[in-house]
């Protein structure tokens, strides 16, 4: 075991999670132990469970984490094009995606069923939505909760189709990309009074 550092609680935190994001994103979730986690991090396992009840929380509080990273990383810009935007914002996912396959499958999959899990995931879909209905030019109320309805449904389409492509990967990054950014350009346009994106397809 490496040897223990004095750490804040806070420090110490990150550490865990630090070290729990390499082990889910090395294994799928059913092989990843607490132990080894506590035993990688340096720690007692009495010290990570004090953190994390168990590895279901310390998977969430991970995921969580990642959710506000790829937030952060999402960042629309109206000075931009819509499709600058969406292509900046998926790029930024689809790496994550591709680099934390067991990560991404086990929340999306594994843990299908759980609730918090799941609403950490409903947490980052709406703030995309509530990004994107910000920079789109909407002129009323009604065409406000028609585009959003329409973009609901386009981020839960982007949800299924990246997962699934994590397990077969029947196309390029970039093919993946295209289709999500082709398929709400598509949703959209029937429903604004100008085309969001007059460039696409390219």
């Amino acid at each position: 075991m490496p040897p223990r550092r004095r750490l804040s609680p806070a420090e110490r935190r990150a550490q865990l999670l630090d070290v729990a994001a390499r082990h889910f994103a090395a294994l799928p979730y059913d092989e990843v132990r607490m132990e080894e986690v506590a035993e990688r991090a340096g720690v007692s396992r009495a010290l990570l469970y004090q953190h994390f009840p168990n590895k279901r929380d310390l998977f969430a509080a991970l995921y969580q984490e990642v959710s506000e990273q790829l937030l952060a990383q999402t960042r629309l810009d109206p000075a931009d094009t819509l499709v600058e935007q969406l292509t900046q914002g998926l790029d930024a996912h689809i790496a994550y995606f591709a680099a934390n396959r067991n990560t991404v499958l086990a929340a999306n999959r594994v843990l299908a069923g759980d609730r918090l899990v799941q609403t950490i995931i409903t947490g980052e879909l709406d703030a995309l939505r509530e990004r994107l209905l910000g920079v789109l030019p909407l002129a009323d109320d009604r065409t406000r909760a028609a585009v959003s309805g329409a973009l609901k449904s386009w981020l839960v389409f982007v949800q299924v189709l990246c997962v699934d492509w994590l397990t077969h990967e029947t196309c390029t990054r970039t093919e993946l990309r295209d289709v999500c950014v082709g398929a709400v350009v598509g949703a959209l346009r029937p429903l604004l009074d100008e085309d969001p994106a007059p460039d696409w397809p390219r």
